[in-house]
């Protein structure tokens, strides 16, 4: 009597194979053509996003959690910082007292040498810079921001090539070759339009719907910008040169938001769970725009060192550290960029040649009434 032999696996079926095979071909040519696709990004950056596009939120999230918050966890304590980061500005001319905005005071007594003080990025000082320590607790950790000087700057928004989605005007996706002679800064926006419903417009015409309730940062055909809670409707109007949003504001009226413990509303995955990358934008006494970016912080952190440098009203932009670019530009021997924000995941060229996404530039103010510079 023979012995029936037990298989412990059954040969797949052909019809279990070709059903197997057509579900993941639906991803995996999705994956395929969106990587093919033109994109400013490295592929590992952009495999991330691909992710999270395709209900993959919650994976990302997971793996965000584990990575930021134990394996690059900012130390608290530690040695002290004893020189702050070194950045190629020019060497500092006159500076007309009056356009200067006072040093700021780190969080760590005393200061280092050159600590928050506010330096030109160019031969003048319609645009400066500084960096500090934020947080006694994290006496390594550097923010660096930048402060526009209102009356002799022009702030300019742009569409990027994937970024809003809905772009009435996609644009050059870069800064504009015909407007570079007059180029001082750039700086990355906010939360793209899926994860917070950041509405935006441009030369009055709405490219995402605005969201009632947002922080709203709003330039004016005169010049002027300004945050603001929006309030209107989906539409912005022709009375705006640009309007861009990015989640509730964090400061306002120079006090904290008291929703910013509440992580739920500061970002679709890593919230404030989390100290990573995150920038934002602010606006001082005198009308005057600052951006600030820094590692390690909490959303309310971040609310705290744009405080500590000037601000009045601030909104948080992009976090993570793929996004931050704080980007001055020299222009002898010609257009030369100078990164501000040392990420290494961005070229210091990364807005003169087309990028993924929207953002901000900062130009020299002519006589006579404000250009949108567009083209």
């Amino acid at each position: 009597m023979k012995t029936r032999r037990v298989s412990w696996f059954k040969r797949p079926k052909p019809l279990a194979l070709l059903t197997f095979a057509a579900v993941l071909s639906v991803p995996l040519w999705s994956y395929t053509t969106t990587m093919l696709q033109p994109s400013s990004l490295p592929l590992g950056v952009r495999s991330v996003e691909w992710v999270r596009a395709h209900h993959g939120a919650w994976l990302v999230d997971s793996a965000e959690h584990v990575w930021y918050g134990w394996v690059e966890a900012p130390k608290a304590k530690g040695p002290p910082a004893h020189t702050i980061p070194a950045l190629a500005l020019p060497v500092a001319g006159p500076r007309p007292v009056e356009v200067l905005p006072p040093p700021v005071v780190p969080a760590i007594a005393p200061a280092l040498p050159g600590e928050g003080v506010w330096r030109p990025t160019g031969t003048d000082t319609r645009v400066l810079v500084t960096e500090f320590r934020p947080e006694a607790a994290y006496p390594r950790t550097f923010a660096y921001v930048a402060w526009f000087d209102h009356r002799r700057t022009q702030l300019a928004f742009y569409p990027g090539r994937y970024e809003p989605p809905s772009a009435a005007v996609r644009g050059p996706m870069e800064v504009p070759r015909g407007q570079r002679s007059r180029l001082l800064a750039t700086f990355n926006a906010g939360f793209i339009y899926s994860d917070g419903h950041n509405g935006s417009s441009d030369n009055g015409l709405t490219n995402e719907p605005l969201t009632k309730g947002l922080a709203t940062l709003v330039g004016y055909a005169d010049g002027r910008v300004d945050i603001m809670r929006w309030n209107g409707g989906p539409r912005a109007g022709t009375g705006y040169a640009f309007t861009r949003q990015s989640l509730p504001p964090i400061l306002w009226g120079d006090r904290l938001n008291p929703a910013l413990n509440d992580s739920s509303q500061w970002g679709a995955t890593l919230g404030n769970k989390v100290r990573v990358w995150r920038t934002g934008v602010g606006i001082d006494r005198n009308g005057n725009v600052l951006f600030a970016a820094a590692d390690g912080q909490t959303v309310r952190s971040l609310a705290l060192l744009l405080q500590r440098a000037g601000a009045v009203k601030a909104m948080q932009f992009d976090i993570n550290p793929e996004w931050p670019s704080l980007i001055a530009y020299r222009h002898t021997p010609g257009l030369v960029p100078v990164k501000i924000v040392p990420n290494w995941q961005q070229s210091a060229r990364r807005y003169l040649v087309p990028d993924d996404r929207d953002f901000f530039a900062v130009y020299t103010r002519g006589p006579g009434p404000v250009a949108v510079p567009f083209a």
